[in-house]
């Protein structure tokens, strides 16, 4: 643990991991706040790398940093390098996962087809990690789960909740066996289904809906019933909704 003032090309070289090239090469991300460094402090898969904190959230979490490097830093230095509008007293650079081994099978996954708001990824995160579900199979073209808006609003839920990037229309046919449930306008009423205990729910793009390539693979669509003139739900809203039905 040392206190030190943080030279140019170390403030340049984290602000540069708040984009998707600089993160890939270097296998790091950005995570911010006390609950998310919390959380991925508890959890082994995605360790933490490097530590910048204030001096009052180092002294009071050292047991929990033990063989992490803590640098001890001024707000005005934590202002420099963090990614939020309103910084708070710590920054730590994190381990990319490798491609999770997923298995479909006795259990409940999400399928998310082109959710390109980091927003609304972050909150599928954090309801998925809510509801016991532990694992999402996302398109290639979903927003990267280590942006750090994403990284954000997992609430720390990014630390328990394993993602996988794929080509959909390749990977679904390959669960054989396990129901594929759609979100989709014109489906079958979710209050009139029985809860699942193995599945796959996709949800589609914010404004587009799922393709009809990846639509085609789904054995059943489902749909949350309007009462009102909304002309759609937000993303992770609907997620929400239709978890708390069916599981």
């Amino acid at each position: 643990m040392k206190g030190t003032m943080l030279g140019k090309s170390k403030i340049k070289y984290i602000q540069s991991l708040g984009q998707k090239k600089a993160r890939d090469e270097e296998g790091l991300f950005i995570a911010e706040g006390p609950r998310i460094i919390a959380d991925l402090l508890a959890e082994n898969n995605k360790p933490v790398r490097e530590i910048y904190a204030l001096q009052s959230w180092s002294d009071e979490h050292a047991g929990m940093t033990k063989g992490i490097p803590v640098t001890v830093i001024t707000e005005a230095e934590l202002g420099k390098i963090s990614q939020l509008t309103t910084p708070n007293q710590v920054l730590a650079l994190v381990r990319k996962g490798t491609d999770p081994s997923i298995e479909t099978a006795h259990k409940v996954s999400l399928v998310l087809d082109g959710i390109q708001d980091p927003g609304n990824l972050g909150t599928i995160i954090r309801i998925a990690d809510w509801f016991g579900i532990d694992q999402i199979i996302c398109s290639l073209d979903c927003a990267d789960q280590y942006n750090p808006k994403v990284v954000q609003s997992t609430m720390g839920s990014i630390a328990r909740v394993q993602l996988l990037y794929t080509y959909l229309v390749n990977w679904l046919p390959l669960q054989r066996n396990i129901p594929v449930y759609a979100a989709a306008l014109g489906g079958k009423d979710i209050d009139k289904i029985s809860p699942i205990k193995e599945g796959l729910i996709i949800i589609g793009n914010e404004a587009k809906g799922i393709r009809p390539e990846v639509m085609e693979l789904a054995g059943e669509k489902i749909t949350i019933p309007r009462k009102g003139k909304a002309e759609s739900l937000n993303a992770a809203v609907a997620t929400g909704i239709i978890l708390s039905k069916l599981l």
